[in-house]
């Protein structure tokens, strides 16, 4: 058991002590950190349900936070709710009842969650993130952009959108296992922006490592304060997965790619137009778009 710090928060501990938990306690522990709202608002045995653990889990995390049990955890998390100066996801929460199983009740569920993470990351703290990954962007020589099995289309998305600003980013998909060689001319003016969520593939963790050995900085967008990546990132987004579905979503992950991308053309207005205006001009020579929609035919 750790005595838990008055001048640190919860979750701060929880965070500092993850790596000391059990598997089960890790597991808890996560859930918790990544889902505040519930914490606060449903039962220790149904938090404990959705989180895939023992009801007495959570009460073992609590006493090796210090706390004298689960009660002391809900009260923490129900104090920071009602402290928040906006209420959106802690409403949604108390709105909740059964998630829909199928038809249109279920994509109406899925729809309003996804608007809830999306709002999520207008939050101060998400932003303030947001705009220090993106400053920190712009001073790169070059960007590095990694992204593997499911994420392999928010890092590719972010790469197409900035190949239309000029040449700044690489990205590492190179076939037949060859991604990581386009590190070989990586320096420490470049950066490395990294896309992982859990389950995290393996060659991601190694690639990104192995951009951190070579002096450069590893940007993550990433779905939790204990992911593997944290601990080797300069600058961290936190994008939340959580789906009613059996599929992880990407659509934060995917918002803020793009929120990324608008922030780094307005920081420098003029380039980008230029730029754009050239790839304009060089998709119209390959007749790369219709430019006259063919009239249906009835």
């Amino acid at each position: 058991m750790k005595q838990m710090s008055q001048d640190n928060s919860l979750r701060d501990q929880i965070i500092a002590l993850y790596d000391e938990m059990s598997p089960q306690l890790q597991q808890a522990a996560r859930y918790v950190l990544e889902n505040p709202q519930e914490v606060a608002l449903v039962s220790m045995r149904g938090l404990a349900r959705n989180a895939g653990v023992q009801p007495a889990t959570m009460t073992r995390l609590a006493k090796f936070m210090g706390l004298a049990g689960y009660e002391d955890i809900r009260a923490y998390y129900a104090k920071a709710i009602r402290m928040r100066a906006d209420g959106f996801a802690a409403r949604a929460m108390e709105r909740e009842t059964t998630v829909p199983d199928q038809g249109s009740d279920l994509a109406q569920h899925m729809l309003q969650s996804l608007a809830a993470q999306i709002t999520k990351l207008s939050e101060p703290e998400s932003l303030a993130r947001i705009q220090a990954v993106a400053n920190r962007l712009n001073q790169a020589r070059r960007i590095y952009v990694l992204g593997l099995r499911s994420c392999h289309s928010v890092a590719w998305h972010f790469h197409y959108v900035m190949t239309l600003l000029g040449e700044k980013t690489i990205h590492l998909d190179g076939p037949a296992g060859t991604g990581g060689d386009g590190l070989l001319h990586a320096t420490d003016k470049d950066v490395l922006l990294v896309v992982s969520i859990s389950p995290y593939a393996l060659h991601s963790l190694e690639l990104a490592a192995a951009a951190r050995e070579q002096g450069m900085a590893v940007i993550t967008i990433t779905d939790s304060e204990v992911s593997p990546l944290i601990a080797i990132s300069e600058v961290a987004v936190l994008c939340s997965t959580e789906s009613q579905t059996f599929f992880h979503t990407l659509t934060p992950a995917l918002a803020i790619s793009e929120v990324l991308c608008g922030l780094l053309a307005s920081q420098d207005r003029l380039g980008a137009l230029e730029a754009l205006q050239n790839a304009d001009r060089h998709l119209q020579s390959l007749n790369t778009y219709a430019n006259n929609i063919p009239r249906r035919r009835i």
